[in-house]
Order: structure tokens, then C-alpha cells, then sequence
């Protein structure tokens, strides 16, 4: 079953083609693709928090590659009512080709495939957000080259893109420093797996040293949307705001990104989201590439 559950649970060699898919088909543009791999194809798209750019970018995605998608409100679904995880993956298999899911908890994702017979696809957890990496990578790639053996640096929550950053530094072999709150550190078992795989990760509470020299700066929002464990964010996170002092000790041509959405004053100055530093924009672009690239091989096996 080709699901997408993390970076790290891809065969070897599948996330670099992924990218590669995602460049191919960016290069042809927008509107139906020629010979629409998807045709006939029908998505399920399981909304458990509110989303842009996911479900946009999954129901154009699945458009353009001539198959179609249906927006599942889980609140509005018998599994908000009660229903298992179990049998909600075992009907929709019956109908449908393939499953999104963006869930507030990582083993609602792992239940649905594990109960299903039809690919699933994390559209982010409280754990991870890969589809996000992807994009965060594809867009480096294009502004910088090659993120193999670069310097990747992560400012603020040790959250869910904290996570993702983590994995993806084993699959894509680049150097990552993680400044974090004591408070607020990635996931123990995300930290544990890197210490047995040997990733190259530092982590440490001093913004100044995770940037140095680095050739991104990467950064989320204070609170992840669903998150109360967090009672005063400005108090916790009053020194982990990504601006221009950042950039200052960090490559001449560093970049600034961030998944969105953003809140300015917090944990991104203006001057820097807004300036010519930044490749936000061209990050939510790439999500719309990568979903592609993601649903073609996922749901019809078919990558460049």
C-alpha cells in the first residue's frame, strides 16, 4: 500500500522522486494535464481541523490530474458521531480510491490505514506535517541547489514541522539545528529515533548559534492550531522571533520560510516574512506540485 504516513516510512530513493515528479509536473503549468493520470479517481479529503492550503491544494491537485476529490468534514461524518476509525476505512474503501486525512491525532491517521485498503495520506497530525516538508524542500531547492549537506535551522515550538524537519534531515542527508524552548522540544520518541539513525541534529535553547551560518531559517506559529497545553506564548517564546538579528549571523543568501499561516510581531517580524528574504509564497505554491507528485504516486503508482 503506498501510503504517506512520515518521510521516513518511504522506500529508499521514493522522496527524491517525489521531488522530482513535483518539478516535472510544476514545469507543464496549471490546467488539466495531458493524458490526466488520475481520470476516474476519487479522493476523500477528512478535514479534523480547518485548512487552506491542504485542502485547496489536494482538490486542485486531484482536478488538474483529471480525478476528482470530496470534502469529508469529520464533525459532519458518522466517525464524529461515533463510528470507528476501522469501519470509516473500511466503507470508504469501497467507494474510493484513495484517503487524506488532516487529524488532530497522529493514531487516528495510523488507525485509518491500518483498517484500510486503499492509500492514506497524512495531511498533517499533531505529529507530523510531511507534505509541508516536501514543499519547504522543493522550494529550497530551487532558490539554493541541493539541500544535501546544507544547514537547516528550526526557531521556536518543537512541534509538529520540528518533527517533520527531523525526518526529512536522515531521507535528504542536510545538517539541522533546532532552537527550542526547554518548555516545548520535539516529540521524545522523534528525538530518540535520530539519536539511533545517526541524523545529523543539534538541539539547543540559543537562536543565535542554531542560525549561524545557516542557509534557511525556519519557523511556525507559537501555538499550533488545537494546542492549549501552551497558557502564555509570549513568555516562553519572548526570544525565539525570527528577525533581521537572525540574519545577521546566518548566510549572505539565507532564506526565511514559514508552512502559514503566519502571524507578524510573534514569531516572525514584518520586515523579514514580507522582505526579500522570504519564499512563503513560493512554499504554498509548491504544496499544490507536491500534492501531485504525491497523489500520482500514491494513488496510481506513476512518478518521474
Amino acid at each position: 500500500m503506498r501510503n504517506l504516513i512520515d518521510i521516513n516510512t518511504l522506500e529508499d530513493g521514493v522522496a527524491r522522486k517525489l521531488l522530482q515528479t513535483a518539478k516535472f509536473y510544476k514545469s507543464k503549468g496549471r490546467g488539466l494535464l495531458e493524458g490526466a493520470p488520475l481520470l476516474g479517481r476519487t479522493l476523500a479529503m477528512i478535514f479534523e481541523k480547518p485548512s487552506t492550503r491542504t485542502r485547496i491544494s489536494f482538490e486542485v491537485a486531484m482536478t488538474e490530474l483529471g480525478g476528482s476529490a470530496i470534502y469529508l468534514d469529520s464533525k459532519s461524518m458518522q466517525m464524529g458521531r461515533g463510528e470507528s476509525i476501522a469501519d470509516t476505512a473500511k466503507v470508504l474503501g469501497r467507494y474510493l480510491d484513495g484517503i487524506m486525512i488532516r487529524a488532530s491525532k497522529h493514531e487516528t491517521l495510523t488507525e485509518m490505514a491500518k483498517h484500510s485498503n486503499i492509500p492514506v495520506i497524512n495531511g498533517l497530525t499533531d505529529i507530523s506535517h510531511p507534505c509541508q516538508i516536501f514543499a519547504d524542500i522543493m522550494t529550497f531547492e530551487e532558490k539554493l541547489g541541493d539541500i544535501e549537506n546544507r544547514i537547516i535551522a528550526w526557531v521556536g515550538d518543537g512541534n509538529n514541522m520540528a518533527n517533520s524537519w527531523i525526518h526529512a534531515s536522515k531521507v535528504f542527508n542536510f545538517k539541522l539545528r533546532l532552537a527550542c524552548p526547554n518548555e516545548r522540544l520535539p516529540e521524545a520518541h522523534i528525538i530518540n529515533w535520530a539519536k539511533d539513525n545517526s541524523v545529523d541534529i543539534e538541539i539547543m535553547d540559543d537562536p543565535l548559534k542554531a542560525c549561524k551560518d545557516s542557509d534557511a531559517i525556519c519557523t511556525d506559529t507559537w501555538v499550533s492550531m488545537g494546542d492549549e497545553s501552551i497558557i502564555n506564548p509570549e513568555k516562553i517564546f519572548n526570544n525565539f522571533q525570527v528577525n533581521e538579528k537572525l540574519f545577521e549571523v546566518a548566510s549572505d543568501n539565507a532564506i526565511f520560510m514559514h508552512c502559514l499561516p503566519a502571524h507578524r510581531g510573534q514569531e516572525v517580524t514584518g520586515d523579514i516574512i514580507d522582505g526579500p528574504r522570504s519564499v512563503v509564497w513560493d512554499e504554498a505554491e509548491n504544496r499544490l506540485h507536491i500534492q501531485k507528485a504525491i497523489l500520482s504516486w500514491s494513488l496510481a503508482d506513476k512518478l518521474i
